[in-house]
């Protein structure tokens, strides 16, 4: 069978395409300081060039704007430290009496079934009172043995820590050329239809960047408005930085709840504050995964709630972190090229017949 021109060419762009997504799949676990970097550009450009619009020079402006975002960043995990300043004493005190509580109450019941457990208090007060009560030292010499022992998972933190900022600056300070030198690349012939694709695209993944911040800032409020109704003294710090945390998938939510469970253990002493944070983030991760993101997100880039669950999923399954990271911007661009094929298909022959 003779292929026709349109038919090689497009063959040609699906082999691309296939081909690029091989390649995302094969290097998943080294493309994600690059695939952080290039989205943090996508988002941070348009403040850089508004800045160079107003001739501040563009090292000046990608200096500003990075430095910025750093700080907010910064900002959000230093949430964390007033947590742990709190947490660290209540440590101290609270965990010896919780293990005594345990005994008193759990091992009775859990005999009832055969099943004997006694916990050592006075083995749990020794290691209280051994790592909880370290000098700096001490301290500084865990972590230091803990770094021995996992030293390539440290070494791959620190390694994304510094090599992100960097990739961004070279990528904000190259924008416009990488712009150019993208559009130099598409044939001619299909210059303006690529172009007013890739504006559609644009357009949407601002949607989406917009329909995210909001869906953050809610939860944040959302968090620490529940948190302070059952009465949890950090109640600020810990919503905040868990609906904020929420852009980073799984792990910001995950972060936010262990603060939280460990807020409410050491506070009430009781399964109150269990019960509290299982009430307000089990109500948050419905309202969230059901409601916020399909409707704030979803709805804003034209995909209804299943689409948005599934492609989540779907990405996070072949890709793991990365492929969550660039779930919904990528499908945001599918969404716009489906768009495109119906229209081409219900102007074709093979409809009209």
């Amino acid at each position: 069978m003779t292929l026709s021109p349109a038919q090689r060419q497009t063959l040609t762009w699906v082999a691309i395409a296939a081909a690029a997504l091989l390649l995302l799949w094969l290097l998943a676990p080294v493309l994600t300081p690059f695939v952080v970097g290039a989205v943090l550009a996508y988002a941070l450009h348009p403040a850089v060039e508004r800045l160079a619009a107003r001739r501040v020079p563009r090292l000046l402006s990608v200096l500003l704007v990075e430095v910025v975002f750093i700080v907010a960043v910064l900002a959000v995990l230093l949430l964390i430290v007033p947590i742990i300043s709190k947490e660290l004493p209540m440590l101290r005190e609270q965990i010896p009496t919780l293990a005594d509580r345990l005994n008193r109450n759990l091992s009775p019941w859990l005999a009832q079934f055969g099943i004997h457990v006694q916990l050592d208090i006075a083995g749990i007060k020794a290691f209280v009172l051994k790592y909880l009560d370290a000098n700096l030292e001490d301290w500084l010499g865990t972590v230091l043995s803990s770094a021995r022992i996992g030293g390539s998972i440290l070494l791959a933190v620190i390694g994304n820590a510094v090599l992100v900022p960097v990739v961004l600056f070279y990528l904000l300070m190259d924008w416009p050329r990488l712009v150019e030198r993208s559009q130099a690349l598409i044939p001619r012939a299909r210059l303006e239809s690529v172009t007013g694709f890739l504006d559609e695209c644009d357009v949407m993944l601002g949607q989406y960047l917009r329909g995210q911040l909001l869906v953050m800032l809610i939860l944040a409020a959302f968090y620490a408005i529940g948190l302070a109704l059952f009465r949890f003294d950090l109640a600020l710090p810990v919503g905040v930085f868990t609906g904020l945390a929420i852009f980073i998938p799984y792990l910001g939510f995950g972060l936010g709840l262990l603060l939280a469970l460990l807020a409410g253990l050491l506070q009430f002493a009781s399964w109150y504050g269990v019960v509290a944070v299982a009430v307000v983030y089990g109500i948050g991760q419905v309202v969230e995964s059901l409601f916020l993101t399909p409707r704030l997100v979803g709805e804003r880039i034209g995909m209804n709630p299943l689409m948005v669950i599934f492609a989540l999923l779907a990405f996070g399954h072949l890709f793991g972190f990365v492929g969550v990271l660039i779930a919904l911007p990528v499908s945001a661009v599918l969404v716009v090229a489906v768009r495109r094929l119906r229209t081409l298909y219900l102007d074709s022959p093979l409809y009209r017949g």
